[in-house]
């Protein structure tokens, strides 16, 4: 039986997925067809090499975060206080980026191509500590996977969104045909998505102003979709007898 805030999770839930299936802006859509223009006239080679080492880095930062983040699996919480720290940390971890992008976008090009991996491990330090909070053990292979499923969720284009929302939605199900993340998708949708935004943090001048503004939008949408993620799992697992 669900409690009162449950069920006004439940409403907030519904306008979220009906916010993830909603179709993109016009300028968006018209610069992921860009984009993948572009994509197609790269080389073969390069779009191997790109993806092994974005799939490196995700790896290496996974086992990093895994291992220095403190997380303590939490029991016996009420959806509401989990919630009510997830939303603390994510406080914490957007003024860590923001501050980050701000030095990176005012250090130009180079220290703007170091923001790549710093906002990176800084998004899956989050995201661990998400899920211990939600009560799920990162130790655990699915649950890392699943986690790479919020990210995917927060950060691709329309139609990606919408399969990877299946999956979320579906988990208990879909995690048996799942192996591993398709590596070449998951580092094209995630650059397609930040790219135009970190172009524009090399520009020597608005850098910094841009890079604090991208870094804490993109927490926010990370926050805002693993915490719903979360939530939808923890929601399946309730009899709906009520």
């Amino acid at each position: 039986m669900m409690n009162d805030y449950e069920l006004k999770v439940m409403d907030e839930l519904l306008a979220w997925r009906s916010k993830m299936m909603k179709q993109s802006g016009m300028v968006n859509r018209l610069a992921k067809k860009a984009q993948t223009k572009i994509n197609n006239l790269i080389p073969e080679k390069a779009h191997q090499m790109v993806t092994e080492s974005i799939k490196q880095m995700v790896k290496a930062t996974l086992v990093g975060s895994n291992i220095t983040t403190k997380k303590r699996i939490q029991s016996g919480l009420s959806l509401y206080e989990r919630d009510e720290l997830t939303k603390e940390k994510l406080s914490m971890y957007r003024k860590t980026a923001t501050v980050e992008g701000a030095g990176t976008g005012a250090g130009g090009i180079l220290l703007g191509l170091a923001d790549f991996p710093l906002l990176l491990s800084i998004k899956m330090k989050f995201l661990f500590e998400a899920a211990a909070i939600y009560g799920y053990d990162t130790d655990n292979y699915e649950e890392r996977l699943f986690l790479l499923h919020i990210f995917q969720l927060a950060f691709s284009s329309d139609e990606k969104q919408k399969e990877t929302l299946f999956i979320i939605e579906n988990w208990e199900e879909q995690k048996e045909k799942l192996a591993d993340m398709d590596w070449r998708v998951f580092q094209q949708e995630y650059r397609d998505y930040i790219d135009f935004v970190k172009l524009l943090q090399l520009v020597p001048g608005i850098g910094a102003v841009i890079g604090a503004y991208a870094n804490y939008n993109l927490l926010d949408q990370l926050g805002e979709t693993a915490m719903n993620a979360y939530r939808l799992r923890i929601l399946s697992e309730i009899p709906k007898d009520y």
